[in-house]
């Protein structure tokens, strides 16, 4: 009689703990290095958690939510790799997803969409890494070991040939590779090659668009006229089949990118809103586990951890969200 008391009396108070709106998933030790989030206990998460977003940030997703599974979680993550700009749509204009994988930052369009939802949102960002984009060509090329910005716009625009840019480069018609008008790769290489302006890019000849930057690199691997970008990831990821080539002068590396040398280096986000973290518990314990360990898995991935001050702010961006959770 006394321990179906004692039972009954657990049940209680582990019902009033969550009625009182404690997340039922933190685990009381914490791994995060800077106190900042609990810890998460991933066999007591359950449910649906839908992602959405940039290519480049899939990689690193996909590796955070395998730990995830492994660690425990019995629910289903769903990382839709479509694009920043897609991934925005589905997370602030209708509302689809719950986390937006992001390789820029938000647009102030894109915010407004959200603000127009039905239920309305007001998009979270959480910086989870840096990537060095990443400008290749097939390990056939022998030519061309580095490029210029300047370079760089003659090469995805108006030259029919290598010699056209420089003229000790080969007479060979140049193939171009460049993630679709939905990437933020594609955003961020306009914005900084070409001011903005992506009508020469789109302009150019032998110009192959995709989505999918596995295509690229393909195309990229088996012409050696050819050349290409995207995140630092793939590179790593096909070492031996492309190669990423120097920038001014300088090559994308971890210690370029942490000296903010590298030109062509960028902040990796996610999104979110504090409504769908506290009324989704499996989501924000996703989070919470995400900017706990993402460090440790970002350079496996083939990017770059963020700053410390970075990455203190995303977690307590997420602390925030989570108020009364915990």
């Amino acid at each position: 009689m006394k321990k179906t008391i004692l039972v009954a009396a657990l049940a209680l108070a582990a019902f009033a703990s969550f009625a009182q709106g404690k997340y039922s998933w933190i685990d009381p030790v914490s791994d995060d290095k800077d106190k900042i989030l609990p810890g998460v206990d991933p066999t007591k998460v359950t449910g649906t958690i839908v992602t959405a977003g940039s290519s480049t940030v899939f990689p690193l997703s996909e590796a955070v939510a395998e730990r995830f599974k492994k660690e425990g979680f019995t629910g289903q993550v769903t990382i839709d790799s479509i694009g920043t700009g897609a991934g925005f749509e589905r997370f602030a204009k209708t509302g689809e997803t719950d986390i937006a994988n992001a390789s820029r930052a938000i647009k102030s369009s894109e915010v407004e969409w959200a603000k127009a939802l039905s239920a309305p949102r007001t998009p979270i960002a959480f910086q989870v890494g840096t990537d060095a984009l990443a400008v290749c060509v097939s390990a056939k090329n022998k030519f061309v070991q580095d490029a210029t910005a300047a370079e760089l716009a003659l090469i995805f625009s108006t030259a029919q040939f290598w010699s056209d840019v420089r003229p000790t480069w080969p007479k060979k018609e140049i193939k171009r590779f460049s993630p679709g008008t939905d990437s933020g790769t594609f955003d961020y290489f306009v914005e900084h090659v070409f001011k903005k302006d992506k009508k020469p890019l789109l302009a150019a000849k032998n110009l192959q668009l995709s989505e999918d930057d596995n295509v690229l690199v393909q195309g990229i691997a088996g012409d050696e006229s050819a050349i290409g970008y995207f995140g630092f990831a793939y590179a790593v990821e096909n070492k031996g089949k492309i190669r990423p080539i120097s920038v001014d002068g300088i090559e994308p590396n971890q210690a370029n990118v942490d000296a903010n040398k590298y030109p062509l280096s960028r902040p990796l986000f996610l999104y979110s809103d504090a409504r769908v973290i506290q009324e989704k518990p499996q989501v924000a314990a996703f989070l919470a586990y995400y900017l706990t360990y993402s460090n440790e898995l970002i350079k496996k991935v083939g990017y770059f951890p963020a700053t410390p001050d970075a990455t203190k702010k995303a977690k307590q961006a997420l602390a925030d969200a989570m108020k009364g959770r915990y």
